[in-house]
């Protein structure tokens, strides 16, 4: 009779922590720093379709690194727990820090089981407060570690260089602008030179405590990443531009005197819809269609 095959409980986990360590590995960086109003998530990404960063609830924010199939299954929760929760409760019994820690019991649980491989992820759950006392962010990794970061955090490929420029330039209290180009900067740092990321690449998200609706986590546009960084991308509006901008028209919008405009002049008269005649001329009161 053959003696079954053992494997020490230490080696096992070592080798479950090394598999997904090296998977993460792989993955492009993620950065997160607290700024005067609130919390700006910013990474890497080449996909225009698949989000790395993406809303929970009213203040609560979700960042992840890793394998996209495995976290987006554990955001997917995330937010059904916390809408399950917020109905059954109230709004304010979702916390971040509630979250944090169903997170870590399903990462343990999914870790410590000998049944399926450990999930590639590390994860952000943050959490915008009143004031930047109240910001809260909490970084999880795959095997359900939950680690209370303040100021700044970076995980994924390029975890640790990240980490060390963010130690060196990091201001408090900074606004949402010097604090897109320092995550930025942060990313591109490598073991050689340091790159240059095109804001084409990127994918910024914040957590804005300013804002007076009550959710309060947004995405930047491509023309607001285009002004702040100055690179990358054509100038003017982006593929997430809503053309609120100013006018570069010197004569002004829709001007009757301008040949270029597409509006302007008279306005033609309203047509009875159903002999096509005029109805009555411009300025009077539009007619109202009888019923049918």
């Amino acid at each position: 009779m053959s003696m079954p095959f053992y494997v020490s409980p230490e080696q096992l986990m070592k080798d479950r922590a090394d598999f997904a360590r090296k998977g993460i590995g792989r993955g492009r960086s993620l950065v997160v720093v607290q700024y005067s109003d609130g919390i700006v998530f910013v990474s890497e990404n080449l996909s225009q379709a698949l989000h790395k960063v993406s809303e929970i609830y009213d203040r609560i924010a979700f960042a992840a690194v890793g394998r996209y199939n495995e976290f987006e299954n554990l955001r997917i929760a995330g937010v059904r727990l916390a809408d399950m929760r917020g109905y059954a409760y109230d709004r304010r019994d979702v916390t971040g820090r509630g979250l944090a820690n169903a997170y870590a019991q399903t990462l343990g649980t999914i870790f410590s089981s000998g049944g399926e491989k450990p999930y590639e992820v590390e994860i952000f759950v943050a959490e915008v407060g009143d004031s930047a006392e109240g910001d809260q962010i909490y970084r999880l990794t795959y095997d359900g570690q939950v680690a209370d970061e303040h100021d700044f955090a970076a995980m994924g490929g390029s975890a640790e260089p990240a980490t060390t420029y963010l130690k060196e330039h990091f201001t408090p209290g900074a606004d949402l602008a010097a604090s897109v180009r320092l995550a930025v900067q942060a990313l591109g740092q490598g073991d050689g030179e340091p790159r240059e990321i095109p804001s084409s690449n990127l994918e910024v998200a914040v957590l804005d405590r300013s804002r007076t609706q009550q959710r309060k986590f947004k995405r930047l546009r491509a023309a607001q990443l285009q002004e702040i960084l100055g690179n990358g991308g054509a100038p003017g509006a982006g593929p997430e531009d809503d053309g609120g901008g100013p006018s570069t028209d010197p004569s002004g919008p829709d001007s009757p005197t301008d040949p270029t405009d597409t509006a302007g002049g008279d306005v033609p008269p309203l047509e009875d819809p159903t002999t096509g005649e005029p109805t009555a001329p411009p300025g009077d009161e539009p007619p109202i269609a009888p019923p049918l």
